[in-house]
């Protein structure tokens, strides 16, 4: 599998463009503020076709540049249903004060073609298969999407499962839940369900910072400690959770 990405905007929101290899059929995983043309490089850059926008959650700093991207490509955006009002109407996501102070500055809004995620759906874009699982807590349609390994051949070698996870895991860290939507409980029970299953192989492509693994992860985050101990809402912790 061939993964490029890059920290995008004011927020340094991580987007990534995933293809089977370089030359082929690709999907676009959370497009943020200013990602347009750090997407169109690397389309250029690695001969990419682009057939989806995959949004893990409707935050503003994963979403702003859904429109531009979609528009130039042609492609439709997946994003959950109970996210979906977001990409219109972010202020209702970030509480008033905040939104106000961003919306002057942003334009926002839906995409030509918006289709929604479901629970435990595989899909199949470019040649990938992506499974989704519905991960709330950060935001009510939080989800992230995964990759099983890839059996090593006698042209490739093995390729681990990789989770893009979005703002429920980073490395040392998780999302936050302070504000609207956000559930503190339902985080720690996400990490449990998505996240604590995985091989330890699994490499954590998540929303910001980092690439990371589930191994580590299970090994040194605190809040993915206390969800395997069957912990309640996320405790404060020396590692601040993160996202917008």
């Amino acid at each position: 599998m061939f993964v490029a990405g890059f920290p995008a905007g004011a927020w340094g929101t991580n987007c990534y463009l995933v293809a089977p290899a370089a030359g082929e059929e690709c999907v676009i995983v959370d497009p943020g503020h200013e990602a347009a043309s750090g997407v169109e490089e690397l389309i250029r850059e690695h001969r990419l076709k682009p057939v989806a926008v995959l949004l893990t959650h409707g935050h503003i700093d994963h979403v702003a540049s859904v429109v531009p991207v979609c528009g130039a490509t042609g492609v439709p955006a997946w994003i959950h249903p109970e996210d979906r009002y977001m990409m219109a109407d972010p202020e209702k996501a970030l509480g008033r004060s905040l939104g106000q102070q961003l919306m002057g500055s942003l334009t926002v809004g839906e995409p030509d073609d918006v289709r929604e995620l479901t629970d435990g759906s595989v899909l199949d874009l470019a040649g990938l298969q992506l499974t989704v699982d519905h991960a709330p807590g950060h935001t009510k349609g939080s989800v992230t999407f995964r990759t099983p390994a890839a059996e090593a051949t006698s042209s490739s070698e093995w390729c681990p499962p990789v989770l893009f996870s979005g703002d429920l895991l980073f490395a040392g860290s998780i999302g936050r839940t302070d504000l609207p939507g956000g559930d503190s409980g339902a985080i720690m029970r996400s990490l449990a369900r998505v996240c604590l299953p995985l091989d330890d192989a699994t490499v954590v492509l998540s929303g910001h910072g980092s690439q990371t693994t589930i191994g580590r992860e299970r090994a040194t985050n605190p809040y993915l400690q206390q969800a395997a101990r069957g912990g309640g809402p996320a405790e404060s912790t020396a590692f601040p959770r993160r996202g917008m």
